[in-house]
């Protein structure tokens, strides 16, 4: 399943998660807004239909507000305000949470979907990568000095072992003998100098063994 399918899936399960048990962390804010009971009131409204568009309103803020209401009929604007007040709160409240929920499944999808390109073989180059930091990553070998199995599996596109592009398609070869290991750590532990769009010799002796 492609990674957007995913979030929106798992997007659909934090708006039911929060609809259930949103309302249970939320504290009153008796802060009294300038305008009074009116004002307060209809800036819960407001902040309650942003929720609602973001189909992410907690259940009892609806109602809160309806008694926000009734109360300033009775007259009782410090009830209104205490109670608009809250629900304002938790309709902001229940947007925040929906948004930090979706950015922790975002990052949680994109470790898994890195995870699973690597479990398969294969690792897209971003922006900022080289093939030391590539090894380094727990998917791939987890110790940075493994980088040279990655520059052998794909010696067809990568010329330079210093110069890598992003959206280059790396293979990699999770099938390493013990010795190919040994022989990738001993020539990037003994490389030496190098220097980018030079193709260093014990690059290319290392290529041929």
């Amino acid at each position: 399943m492609k990674i957007v399918q995913r979030l929106k899936f798992l997007a659909l399960m934090v708006v039911t998660l929060g609809l259930v048990i949103g309302c249970a962390g939320t504290t009153e804010d008796d802060t009294q807004p300038q305008g009074g009971a009116a004002s307060a009131i209809t800036a819960a409204e407001k902040a309650y239909k942003v929720a609602l568009d973001e189909l992410y309103a907690w259940r009892d803020t609806g109602k809160i507000i309806k008694k926000a209401k009734k109360a300033l009929k009775a007259g009782n604007d410090a009830k209104a305000i205490k109670l608009a007040n809250k629900a304002k709160k938790q309709a902001e409240d229940a947007v925040a949470q929906k948004y930090a929920e979706l950015d922790r499944l975002k990052d949680i999808l994109g470790h898994e979907e890195v995870k699973s390109s690597a479990a398969a073989g294969g690792y897209q180059v971003v922006s900022g990568d080289n093939l030391w930091d590539i090894s380094a990553k727990a998917e791939i070998y987890s110790n940075p000095y493994q980088w040279p199995l990655i520059y052998k599996a794909n010696k067809d596109q990568i010329k330079d072992a210093d110069l890598i592009y992003p959206g280059q398609n790396l293979a990699i070869d999770q099938r390493a003998s013990a010795s190919d290991i040994d022989a990738a750590v001993n020539h990037a532990k003994t490389r030496g100098s190098w220097s980018i769009g030079v193709v260093e010799s014990s690059d290319t002796d290392y290529l041929s063994k």
